[in-house]
């Protein structure tokens, strides 16, 4: 879903950087795993044994929604229809094979129980309240396999940037030829909107009996994907749909002020030349980049503007969650939208306020590096350059660096460490933890589109091209790592921290486009920005690794008297760049660079070792002689380890596809440092190289006794000798495995 191209033309100015690459000699940087032993990843088909070692599908219901919809509790989390707290291992799939089934049940025993289904509803060789209908058949079919194994879902049938409008439909586009941004105020695309969502939650799925609007399976329906009118896209609307929203903006300032001329004397005049004040005219901003700049005076034109925009935006979204629940009868709850903005700083808050027309809050945020080439919007080739950063070292980009609307569930519906970045593993601990320690509602794994792995058979990143996929988190370090990050989260082994930061923001101060106490840093999608995506920016208000430190709120239209913070100077240590948790169990380090989590019930690290091979935790003691790896001890049958009857110790390190060659390369940007990076000289095939585990693991348990190697479908794959210690025991990770179960 990611393949999109846009022309720069559609972005801001302001916005736009050049890269000049050239080759290096940075040998030091260079990665050659020629002399690291690997093992080849052959992980057969999953044939659902019984008595597998490693399965979590008893974490699932035996349907989704048996107990009823999913909704909301006084403190803003998810909770099944029975009351329980909902947590939620989440992924993007857009299986589309025979074997749906199995897609679902591989995917339940992995501790996946939430899915997005995301697609295009409209028909654009139809009528303009025609659908597809294959695309609904897809998703009626895949919400029935979903819901067999436990699995909730999210569905996204909207996605302006891919909906080019066919002159027929007599709706003027918006960006590029597109619906960017005009279903927010133009009444026929809303109209139509409306005829797609009725054909798609009330008519009935054939393969469960039942509308998805009245199917508690369906937890939550997202109104659009990525679109706003606070976004670059906005420059390039076309002028016929800039002059309908201007017609609006003139209605909204005679409604606000008593007419066009008391607005301008509220300006202090009529600075563009294209606004008719006799005519009851005046234009919006032709482009957002005035609004990403300070601006000394609160009262004036933008500020204007951009309270005209937020409540655009907003009242579309609460007139759709009331037609959804009202006119349609659906039952889920309602997500806005997932998109970022012009300007982290000085934009992002009100587009999160539009979110709270609705039940809950989202965002899509990647964790990418630099990547290069001429199909860098979804494929791999060979002559990409990209370099491999890692939030170990600098945690500011971590998609879960985010602020939380008081009271409302926050979601990120798109998300990976995005290939070819060599650091994958550390990705499903990291979001594991810290999704425990901020109560993010759901975390969204982008994307599949395979019944299992991928790379497994030999496909291209199209079927086509000869190349390497770039958008999916089924690699052995991620997909292959979920069990004892899903496992963690999902049985609450780590507790929520109390907000470090509680902020209280009056809509006065979003309007005036004022920068927060603390801001965000959006991620980078090569497809809608330009430059290289690569480090942070500096940090703006409070540093970012406040993020690390437990949840960060924010309240809308509220008092800023009653902002609160934390001690955050008592979670950070400058000497050594440490930041730990309010609770208390997560810590990490960027001067090392690792990450631990410490609690009674999981410990491990993810860690580059070549830094610090050895890390002593409550009850588990870890060293590894890996250069970097993810070492992940939890308990099974929810005791504490030290005297657990079942424990999953789980290594990722790290995995390249066989043949897989890059060379040394120096990116070059302007205005910003230069970047040792890597360019692909032969992108490899199948099957993955993985870096083989050269770990020893005690645990202060004196009951375990036995201890088991699994293959990739947690079955048993033989005994691992096991030593017994003063305080419980020790082993040696075993050749070609990632998992182990001590009992």
């Amino acid at each position: 879903m990611k393949s999109l191209h846009l022309p720069l033309r559609f972005l801001g100015a302001a916005f736009l950087s050049v890269i000049f690459i050239h080759s290096s000699t940075c040998a030091s940087r260079a990665q050659d795993t020629s002399s690291i032993p690997t093992w080849p990843f052959a992980a057969g088909p999953d044939d659902f044994k019984a008595d597998a070692l490693l399965d979590l599908s008893s974490l699932n219901e035996d349907e989704a929604g048996k107990s009823g919809f999913v909704k909301v509790d006084a403190n803003g989390v998810f909770v099944l229809g029975n009351g329980k707290p909902a947590r939620f291992w989440a992924i993007n799939s857009s299986y589309n094979k025979q074997d749906m089934a199995n897609h679902a049940k591989f995917m339940r025993k992995r501790g996946v129980n939430l899915v997005r289904i995301f697609f295009a509803i409209n028909n654009a060789k139809g009528g303009v309240n025609d659908i597809d209908t294959a695309q609904r058949d897809w998703c009626w079919k895949l919400e029935a396999a979903l819901k067999k194994e436990g699995i909730y879902c999210l569905i996204t049938p909207y996605w302006a940037t891919s909906m080019h409008l066919p002159a027929s439909w007599g709706i003027a586009p918006g960006t590029g030829g597109t619906a960017m941004g005009i279903v927010f105020f133009d009444p026929k695309m809303q109209d139509a909107y409306k005829a797609w969502m009725k054909a798609l939650f009330a008519e009935n799925n054939p393969y469960t009996g039942m509308p998805l609007g009245q199917d508690p399976a369906v937890a939550i329906i997202q109104l659009q994907n990525e679109d706003s009118l606070l976004f670059w896209t906005f420059n390039g609307m076309s002028a016929e749909q800039k002059t309908n929203l201007s017609k609006l903006f003139s209605a909204w300032l005679v409604k606000k002020y008593g007419s066009i001329d008391k607005a301008l004397a509220q300006w202090g005049g009529s600075p563009d030349p294209d606004d008719k004040p006799s005519d009851g005219f005046v234009t919006v901003p032709k482009n957002l980049w005035p609004m990403t700049q300070p601006d000394p005076n609160p009262t004036d034109r933008l500020a204007d503007a951009t309270q005209f925009f937020g409540e655009t935006m907003y009242n579309f979204n609460k007139s759709m969650a009331d037609y959804l629940h009202n006119d349609l009868g659906c039952k889920q709850l309602i997500n806005a939208g997932n998109w970022k903005t012009a300007d982290d700083g000085h934009l992002n808050d009100v587009e999160r306020w539009t979110h709270t027309a609705t039940d809950v809050s989202g965002v899509n945020h990647y964790y990418a590096g630099v990547h290069k080439g001429p199909n860098e919007g979804w494929a791999i080739v060979n002559g990409d350059i990209f370099n491999s950063p890692s939030v170990l070292l600098d945690p500011r980009p971590f998609p879960l660096n985010l602020k939380h609307i008081k009271g409302m569930p926050m979601i990120i519906t798109e998300s990976s460490w995005v290939l070819p970045m060599a650091y994958t593993a550390e990705g499903p601990f990291l979001v594991s933890a810290y999704q425990s320690l901020t109560g993010l509602g759901a975390f969204f794994w982008f994307n599949t589109g395979r019944f299992s792995w991928g790379f497994n058979p030999p496909e291209s990143a199209n079927g086509f091209l000869p190349s390497a996929e770039k958008w999916t988190f089924a690699n052995p370090e991620m997909l292959g790592t979920f069990p004892g990050a899903a496992l963690m989260y999902r049985m609450s082994y780590l507790k929520q921290g109390d907000p470090v930061v509680h902020e209280e923001r009056p809509l006065a101060d979003l309007w005036a486009r004022k920068v927060p106490v603390i801001t965000e840093m959006s991620g980078f999608d090569p497809n809608r920005d330009s430059g290289t995506g690569t480090g942070a920016k500096a940090d703006t208000g409070l540093p970012l690794r406040t993020y690390l430190m437990g949840p960060v709120e924010v309240v809308y239209g509220g008092d800023s008297s009653k902002s609160t913070q934390a001690d955050l100077a008592s979670m950070w240590d400058e000497a050594s760049k440490t930041t730990k948790s309010a609770t208390g169990e997560v810590t990490m380090n960027n001067d090392k660079g690792y990450c631990t989590v410490n609690a009674p019930k999981a410990q491990g690290v993810t860690a580059f070792f070549k830094n610090q091979h050895d890390f002593t935790l409550q009850d588990v003691t870890i060293h590894s002689d890996n250069d970097y790896a993810a070492v992940l001890v939890v308990s099974m049958d929810d005791k504490a380890l030290k005297e657990s009857g079942k424990i999953l110790v789980q290594v990722g390190t790290q995995s390249r596809p066989t043949g897989w060659k890059e060379d040394p390369f120096t990116i070059t940007q302007k205005d910003q440092p230069d970047i040792a990076g890597f360019k692909v000289v032969n992108f490899g095939g199948p099957p993955w190289q993985i870096v083989q585990a050269e770990c020893k693991v005690s645990v202060n348990n004196p009951s375990l006794s036995k201890a088991t190697a699994l293959d990739m479908n947690g079955n048993a794959a033989g005994d691992v000798p096991l030593d017994k210690t003063a305080t419980g025991v020790s082993f040696k990770f075993p050749d070609k495995a990632m998992y182990v179960v001590l009992n």
